[in-house]
């Protein structure tokens, strides 16, 4: 059974891909920015990427719900980590950032490893 995350993660990819065709300079710049500021520093990569996490469920983008959890997950974050993250989403994003919980779900169902 899908969850739809999924195809949200296909639908992205397959746009990335044309902007990339069409934009490719614009796409390039976004890129190397998006490298250099999720890079180790100050704080390590796996921080950055929670942050980011908690940012796109207030921000309510399942496509970048999907994106942070798989690199939260890549960055050797785990499960409780992330559920952390969603329980200061829901204080600052009220409501409307609870249900995109869901979102989280979907991602975790989809990149998570059987490892907890």
């Amino acid at each position: 059974m899908s969850n739809g995350m999924t195809q949200a993660m296909h639908d992205f990819e397959t746009a990335m891909g044309m902007m990339k065709a069409e934009a490719g300079d614009t796409m390039g710049a976004f890129s190397g920015f998006m490298e250099t500021v999720l890079k180790d520093d100050v704080l390590d990569t796996k921080t950055k990427e929670l942050l980011a996490l908690g940012m796109a469920i207030t921000a309510r983008c399942k496509y970048c719900i999907g994106i942070h959890v798989n690199k939260v997950l890549q960055a050797g974050g785990s499960h409780a980590e992330i559920i952390e993250v969603c329980k200061v989403a829901i204080l600052m994003g009220g409501g409307p950032a609870m249900t995109y919980i869901a979102e989280v779900h979907n991602a975790l169902e989809t990149f998570e490893k059987d490892d907890r």
